[in-house]
């Protein structure tokens, strides 16, 4: 299996089925349909949540008043740029909530005012006809085919076909019935066929759809605490700036008095421009790319799980995904795929594998199980064995009580079944099994597999090996999260020998075998005492308690409520698989996060060496040897590094939402690679930039 890479998708909601992770390409439209919201965030109300543009907003008002006061067409080309960078960062954050706006529109074609009948008590048959928001919990509504399921809750009485592409985007038909892990359904499905009652269990106003559309749009998007330490940072880094560019103006002030035949725009003391010039060197200095962006990118990481059909609660759950260090999955269906199927014929001596081959399909032709289909199609694929009519049969359905299938043909009676099952059978029928057949179960057994034994009449002709099949490319995907620093355990209600088989052959660090709702949660907190975060998947009610205790619980959409009220993500695909998706579009968030610090520190040191010494080098002569880009004017350099720190915004918006490309690899690569592409880039791309810039700004009138 080739790495997996976080790449950017196409469209949105809805699964994709290409294996791979992404969070969306930009659509140049997004950011014209977002621009009104951009400006309406000009409020101070709303920016004043973001410290550092907050900042930039004061300056652009501050410059507003004094190019009014004293105009000119450097102080207005000021006002003008950092006007468009408070916008610009507000458009990274309205795009990414725009898109999940769109999502939510999708969401909302779900949400429908319905009517419910609503039963008197679960076992009546009298109901009254309410609104759906009128339902409370621990109400009774009887849904038919046709109709609309009013609210979430779960089935209590029926079973019924429920079309849930509203809320998966998968078109084809769930099954919901009572009891079980499959009772779940949600409001705004539409039942196929039969009759069902549900028991509401969402308040008023609470239901799965109401929080999914406030959390794709932003709405309840609470900051992680990684966020919040970033945004103190970045404070802490805003006020050292300004403190720094405060003592600018006597610095100014001082030049000019020791230097009376230096220009007042070089001495930056020209009248009016003073206050213009510094605001100026305040934004370009603090960190306003990552202040710009950082919204963004949290708002894109839910976004990206949203595409991947997983609901997350709140931002925090798709930051502890990023940072988690032990995986438990179970076996079924996610590391193997979950029905047994043959993998060998075992004859016993003195019988041909194409005869016990014959006989296996013969006395599977019956068998609808999964395995028993698995069996005929070996049969076919391994010895050309294809299935044929056949009359005059009489044929032994297999059930759970006889724990065989087979086929009665004339004289000729074959059996297939459990071992214990058919052995008896055999000597029913007055034959005698021989030790070999017990050797040949114990050794299936014992490798992890299933033996089934075939029979015909008094004697055993040998035995079928069936086995839990891992899915491919599993053991390769283990690897990736191995050289992530990730531990896999792998859960099942196997016996430790088949578990320990099937955890070799997939390639997963540990195991816990005859698992128990109680030993999950055991190994949970054993996990988490030693300092690591856990992830973990479940749908029934017995694994709310581990799932509420994990730091990343992913429940299932077909699972219980009590499930999905315990986790702190949802998986509307029920795809055991995808926790190790959702742990990469984690890893992908803090990664984007870390690559855009890191540039924009840079970037911002290299602006400070860019602009200072062409600022004061008719002041301070020794500071000419410094200004390596050669720019023409101070207030061409201070213009350049305006007008290029805003267009560094728009240009970082498609990465901030796409997410930085993302490879399994160890912490110290990842540091190493950040520190020498964003750290090196964020270096080198404002000399770059300000160069070209400025070399543009001359020929403007009014800079000459």
């Amino acid at each position: 299996m080739s790495t997996p890479v976080l790449e950017a998708p196409g469209k949105a909601p809805g699964p994709q089925r290409n294996g791979r992770v992404g969070g969306g390409l930009l659509d140049p439209r997004q950011l014209l349909t977002s621009l009104p919201d951009a400006v309406k965030k000009l409020n101070p109300a709303t920016l004043w949540r973001n410290p550092v543009m907050f900042i930039v907003e004061i300056g652009a008002v501050f410059t507003t008043v004094l190019a009014v006061l004293d105009p000119s067409f450097f102080a207005w080309a000021i006002v003008v740029w950092l006007w468009l960078t408070v916008i610009f960062a507000n458009l990274a954050e309205a795009v990414a909530e725009g898109r999940g706006k769109a999502q939510a529109a999708t969401l909302r074609a779900a949400k429908r005012d319905t009517t419910a009948r609503r039963l008197k008590n679960r076992t009546s048959q009298e109901w009254d006809v309410v609104g759906a928001p009128e339902l409370r919990q621990g109400d009774f509504v009887v849904v038919e085919a046709g109709e609309i399921i009013p609210g979430d809750g779960d089935v209590v009485e029926g079973i019924a076909s429920v079309d849930e592409s509203a809320i998966t985007g998968e078109s084809a038909p769930v099954i919901r019935e009572s009891g079980g892990d499959r009772s779940a359904v949600t409001g705004g499905t539409k039942v196929l066929s039969d009759r069902i009652v549900v028991e509401i269990t969402q308040k008023p106003g609470e239901s799965f759809i109401d929080r999914m559309i406030a959390l794709v749009e932003g709405a309840d998007r609470q900051k992680t605490p990684n966020e919040i330490a970033l945004n103190i940072l970045l404070a802490a880094l805003t006020i050292i700036f300004l403190v720094a560019t405060a003592t600018m103006q006597p610095l100014a002030i001082y030049s000019k008095s020791i230097n009376p035949g230096v220009p007042d725009s070089l001495a930056l003391n020209a009248n009016g421009v003073t206050g213009v010039v510094l605001v100026s060197l305040l934004v370009c200095l603090i960190p306003t790319t990552i202040g710009a962006l950082l919204s963004a990118i949290g708002i894109a990481g839910m976004d990206r799980l949203v595409q991947r059909n997983v609901l997350a609660m709140s931002g925090r759950a798709v930051e502890a995904a990023g940072d988690v260090s032990t995986l438990l999955l179970d076996k079924t269906g996610t590391i193997t795929l979950g029905n047994r199927q043959a993998s060998d014929f075992v004859p016993v001596a003195g019988v041909t594998e194409a005869e016990l081959a014959e006989a296996a399909q013969l006395s599977s032709l019956a068998d609808e199980t999964p395995e028993g289909r698995s069996i005929v199609v070996f049969a076919k694929q391994r010895y050309g064995l294809r299935e044929r009519e056949i009359h005059g049969a009489k044929w032994v359905q297999f059930t759970a009580q006889t724990r065989m299938s087979g086929v009665d043909l004339g004289d000729r009676q074959v059996r297939k079944g459990a071992a214990t099952a058919v052995m008896k059978w055999v000597r029913d029928q007055g034959g005698h099994p021989t030790d070999e057949v017990g050797h040949l179960v114990d050794g299936i057994s014992g490798s992890g597999g299933t033996p089934l034994v075939v029979a015909e009449k008094g004697r055993v002709l040998g035995v079928i090996h069936l086995k839990d099949v891992v899915k491919q490319g599993m053991r390769e995907r283990f690897d990736e999260m191995r050289r992530m620093g990730i531990r896999t355990v792998m859960i099942t209600g196997d016996n430790p020998l088949t578990a320990k088989a099937i955890a070799d052959e997939a390639g997963v660090d540990d195991f816990l075998a005859e698992a128990t709702p109680e030993d999950k949660l055991t190994l949970i907190r054993k996990e988490q005492e030693g300092g690591r975060l856990v992830a973990m998947t479940g749908d029934g009610t017995n694994d709310a308690p581990a799932l509420a205790q994990a730091d990343v619980g992913v429940a299932m959409n077909t699972g219980t409520s009590a499930a999905k009220e315990a986790g702190n993500m949802v998986d509307l695909d029920s795809n055991p698989t995808k926790l190790i998706e959702i742990v990469e579009i984690g890893k992908q968030l803090l990664i984007t996060r870390g690559a855009l610090t890191t540039f924009s520190i840079a970037n911002d040191i290299a602006k400070y060496f860019a602009i200072i010494p062409a600022m004061f080098a008719a002041v301070y002569p020794g500071l000419d040897a410094l200004n390596i880009m050669r720019l023409a004017s101070p207030q061409s350099a201070i213009l350049a590094a305006v007008v290029f720190n805003a267009l560094v915004i728009i240009a970082l918006i498609p990465l901030s939402l796409r997410g930085v490309r993302y490879k399994p690899s160890s912490a110290a690569k990842l540091l190493s690679r950040n520190l020498y592409l964003y750290g090196l880039g964020g270096i080198i791309a404002p000399f770059i930039g300000i160069k070209i810039i400025d070399l543009l700004i001359q020929f403007l009138p009014g800079m000459s």
